[in-house]
């Protein structure tokens, strides 16, 4: 089914976590430091990685960041912290989700195979084109569909493949609003189970990476109590 990396000095919690996803048919590397953790993610090739922010040698938010310089592998961020500012800093640092210790197995296993599902779609997607790409365009924007690439006046964006997701959701249907639920629910496949303060981050970034770059752009509009859509373009095209 797919090859995971945990990546967790706790051996209560990385053996429960191996277990499950094994159970499940998923082929499981542990290491317990983030050096050697960095080290196995940068030198073989994995599915997913489930990350501990609080690790020896090397923290979580270090291994996280170094590599998103090197892979867009799907990265699940796990700590005991409930801190705001931790899932903030996880989720600015590239991290694809984060996860609240303790937490069910059960929903661990659900968002794993929620992510690769997704990781795999779009590795499956970046072959040869043989065809005229699908594309949306809408003010500078341009979004080519089967590349998965992002271009903002001829240059191009680099996003994270959770803001490609949201972009790509939300400009199909210019002037929907979709809630919160609605977003997270399409986009990580589950439930949003209290996580919605996940959506406000990757909107966020979202934005400092697209909107204002050319005066009066302004693509992703907020709809206050209700959530967010789409700034529709006189020169919208989907095709």
């Amino acid at each position: 089914m797919g090859k995971v990396l945990i990546i967790e000095d706790d051996m209560g919690i990385y053996e429960l976590e191996r277990d499950y996803l094994e159970i499940e048919g998923y082929e499981v590397d542990v290491q317990t430091n983030g050096v050697d953790g960095l080290k196995s993610a940068l030198d073989y090739e994995y599915d997913l990685i489930i990350l501990d922010i609080m690790i020896p040698k090397k923290d979580g938010f270090s291994v996280c960041r170094d590599i998103r310089k090197e892979k867009e592998i799907p990265i699940i961020m796990v700590s005991a912290k409930r801190e705001d500012i931790d899932k903030i800093r996880g989720l600015g640092l590239g991290a694809d989700d984060y996860m609240i210790k303790p937490f069910s197995p059960a929903e661990l296993v659900a968002r794993v195979k929620s992510h690769i599902q997704r990781y795999n779609r779009i590795r499956n997607s970046l072959g040869p084109a043989v065809k005229l790409e699908a594309k949306i365009v809408a003010g500078s924007l341009e979004i080519l569909l089967d590349s998965h690439q992002v271009f903002l006046g001829g240059s191009e964006v680099s996003l994270t493949p959770r803001e490609y997701d949201i972009l790509v959701l939300l400009a199909s249907s210019p002037n929907r609003v979709f809630t919160k639920e609605e977003v997270f629910e399409s986009i990580w496949g589950i439930d949003s189970l209290g996580e919605t303060s996940t959506i406000m981050v990757h909107i966020n970034r979202l934005r400092a990476k697209i909107d204002k770059q050319f005066q009066g752009e302004e693509y992703i509009d907020t709809v206050w109590g209700v959530g967010y859509r789409f700034h529709k373009w006189d020169n919208y095209i989907k095709q």
